[in-house]
């Protein structure tokens, strides 16, 4: 079969998934169809109706979209009945059920951003920094019942630098990820695909990266100096870490974009700040300090910690919670 021929359903959501439709659309593959989710209420009365990243690009390039409430809903599983797929894409979408999945003849696959069998779920690259990882990677393997579990494809391995954040990866990872939907699509066409069962035995610890929700963005300050800095470039810039600035009149959310660490004993305790007032802000930890290098503070734009210190009014202590 030629590419052309080839009926491609591409499912996805995010950012993330625009790259690899983008490289289909432009190697001349034939999108028949493009599921994302409904518009979302955004703004601060949630009165805007903003359309998924996925969903402009299907737009701009007069892809046939759908937007399906529930994925079993029978309408929707007619309408994609109808686009008469011979393979599905999924990139940073919603678990599907298998009636969906299910559906092609050449069957489903999923670009995920980990190295399978770790970091299954909702936010791997996110947890991968956060948990100080020094590699991660991306893998195609073809979706089956239960989440993340499918037999592998391909697989690319990257470095993560002991600077990078979530951004950093994330995007160095959508470049590499068309590339490899692209191959995987090129093996699939001329039958050279060999898949395989996720390598898992029982001295394998499995690595998860469950959804992640503003509490979860929370700083602990009593995790140490290298857990604090990976868990804040882990959510940088979104969905951010985030902590209670108290010494004030009252106390104020302060999200943390970058710090740096400073490792040395001292007599502070956790959660004590220290300020010249003028340039510098940092945080005592059990094992040594983070200096805070971006914040942002609740209704002020994002700056650095020179920029937030000639407008703020140091009181004589402050502390972190």
């Amino acid at each position: 079969m030629k590419k052309e021929n080839l009926r491609i359903v591409y499912l996805g959501t995010p950012d993330f998934a625009v790259e690899s439709l983008r490289r289909l659309v432009e190697e001349g593959y034939n999108v028949v169809g493009v599921v994302t989710t409904p518009d979302k209420h955004m703004g601060r009365h949630r009165d805007q109706l903003t359309p998924s990243p996925v969903k402009k690009y299907a737009l701009e390039n007069g892809l046939p979209l759908l937007q399906p409430e529930k994925l079993k809903d029978d309408t929707f599983l007619e309408q994609l009945r109808l686009l008469r797929a011979d393979l599905q894409i999924v990139v940073a979408f919603r678990m599907l059920p298998e009636a969906v999945w299910m559906m092609p003849p050449l069957g489903t696959f999923n670009l995920h951003a980990s190295l399978l069998p770790q970091y299954r779920g909702a936010a791997p690259i996110n947890w991968a920094i956060m948990n100080g990882e020094k590699e991660t990677g991306i893998t195609t393997f073809f979706i089956e019942k239960d989440i993340d579990t499918g037999e592998i494809i391909h697989q690319v391995h990257v470095p993560i630098a002991e600077t990078d954040t979530f951004e950093d990866v994330h995007d160095r990872l959508m470049e590499l990820g068309g590339d490899l939907v692209i191959k995987t699509v090129e093996g699939i066409l001329d039958g050279t695909i060999y898949s395989q069962p996720q390598n898992i035995s029982h001295e394998t610890e499995l690595k998860l990266a469950p959804k992640i929700f503003r509490e979860t963005c929370r700083i602990d300050w009593n995790s140490g100096v290298e857990s604090v800095y990976n868990f804040v470039r882990g959510l940088s810039p979104i969905p951010v870490s985030w902590t209670m600035l108290e010494g004030g009149k009252y106390p104020e959310m302060m999200k943390i974009f970058r710090t740096k660490k400073e490792m040395q004993q001292h007599a502070y305790a956790v959660g004590h700040v220290i300020t010249d007032k003028r340039t510098f802000l940092k945080v005592a930890l059990q094992d040594g300090f983070l200096n805070i290098c971006e914040l942002q503070l609740a209704g002020k734009k994002r700056m650095t910690a020179e920029e937030f210190l000639r407008g703020y009014k140091c009181p004589e202590t402050l502390q972190v919670r």
